[in-house]
């Protein structure tokens, strides 16, 4: 495959997918879901801006931190024009993200700390269940591993 040239101002679907590592067909359902377009050219081929790239890894990292897509398309949709995010918009964006991203490190650390122990779930099978959750008294906050869904609630003793 031809190298995209650093002056050429549009890349066909074959270059965005080799530079940004995402596969072609992911690209296709980036841009029915609106967070990519292109135009087409006569012969019915994709052409992509070369700014597309900037996009797509914005959408790589949010969904390596575990944003949802639709979460992404909301972001970019703010926009004026679906133009290119800026190292501004960037900032403004991974601000928003920012108190989810936070509550998802407390909860994984949480799962890596407490997975080992009681969460809750009323099962009272392991032994351990019945000092930490004796007679099931997180139950009475709600169905399910109330430790682990709720990281300030505490078993009484």
């Amino acid at each position: 495959m031809e190298e995209p040239a650093w002056d050429r101002a549009e890349l066909t679907v074959g270059q965005l997918a080799a530079r940004s590592g995402v596969a072609v067909s992911a690209l296709h359902f980036y841009e029915r879901q609106g967070l990519i377009s292109s135009r087409r050219t006569a012969g019915n081929q994709r052409r992509y801006r070369r700014e597309a790239l900037r996009r797509v890894a914005l959408i790589r990292i949010a969904q390596r931190v575990g944003i949802p897509l639709a979460d992404v398309a909301a972001v970019l949709a703010l926009l004026p024009d679906g133009r290119t995010p800026t190292r501004h918009d960037w900032q403004r964006i991974s601000q928003c993200w920012q108190g989810e991203l936070e509550a998802r490190i407390r909860h994984l650390q949480q799962l890596r700390d407490d997975f080992t122990d009681c969460v809750g779930c009323g099962c009272l099978s392991i032994d351990r269940c019945r000092l930490a959750n004796p007679d099931d008294q997180l139950g009475e906050h709600g169905p399910g591993p109330r430790r682990l869904l709720e990281p300030t609630s505490e078993p009484s003793t």
